[in-house]
């Protein structure tokens, strides 16, 4: 037993009491929440006043997910509903650099991800910025309100992992005819006074006209940041 050992001297055995194990140490802190991966926080739509949701047919909120937050895709044999904007409240991106989002799409090889409008054109997910206090009506000075990373687009959807880096020194597209390059001024004024960002769905006729699946489909975003 190597609890027992013999006095010097005496040859009486003696029992010792072993030191108590070292305490361990504390464990390190859980790292920062990200805000941005907050699945209560994103919003799938857009709410459009007078228009109601145009993601008719699905829930407000994305679900939980082991490695981030996910949107079971509707199919048209089970709801007539589609995803068009997915996105959460942020304030300015003056001064930030680029958008990065990656997700994948767990689907069986054969489901098609598709427009709302055009089913037999590829669906598309594009990353999106919102500058605050627009009117939707995409008119006048709202053109510039919503921008789209044209440039770096996942184009068709399909089963797979994928990442989106799109810097804001690059040309984003705005609802109409300007885009980065053209209208920087307005660019700059939409990021400095952005107040929603996230991606779109669609295809055929527009970025965010929403997308189904002809089969059980998830999009799950693992990752969103702006840097």
């Amino acid at each position: 037993n190597p609890d027992r050992i013999t006095s010097p001297g005496t040859g009486t055995p003696t029992t010792l009491t072993p030191a108590p194990p070292p305490s361990p140490p504390p464990p390190p802190p859980a790292p920062a929440s990200d805000p941005l991966m907050d699945l209560s926080k994103w919003e799938i739509g857009p709410i459009v006043p007078g228009y109601g949701n145009y993601s008719v047919g699905m829930p407000l909120h994305p679900s939980s997910h082991p490695e981030g937050w996910v949107i079971d895709l509707p199919q048209p044999t089970k709801s007539v509903g589609h995803v068009h904007y997915v996105t959460t409240s942020y304030g300015s991106l003056a001064g930030k650099t680029r958008m990065v989002i990656r997700f994948k799409i767990e689907a069986a090889p054969d489901v098609q991800i598709v427009p709302q409008n055009y089913p037999n054109s590829p669906g598309i997910l594009t990353l999106y910025f919102q500058q605050a206090g627009d009117n939707w009506s995409g008119q006048g000075q709202y053109e510039t309100y919503r921008w789209w990373a044209t440039f770096r687009t996942v184009m068709p959807l399909k089963a797979g992992e994928y990442e989106i880096v799109a810097g804001f020194n690059e040309n984003w597209t705005a609802v109409q005819i300007s885009s980065a390059f053209t209208n920087l001024a307005a660019f700059q004024n939409a990021l400095k006074n952005a107040g929603r960002i996230g991606f779109t769905l669609g295809g055929g006729d527009g970025y965010g006209h929403g997308v189904y699946a002809t089969g059980p489909a998830r999009l799950v975003v693992t990752s969103f940041r702006v840097e």
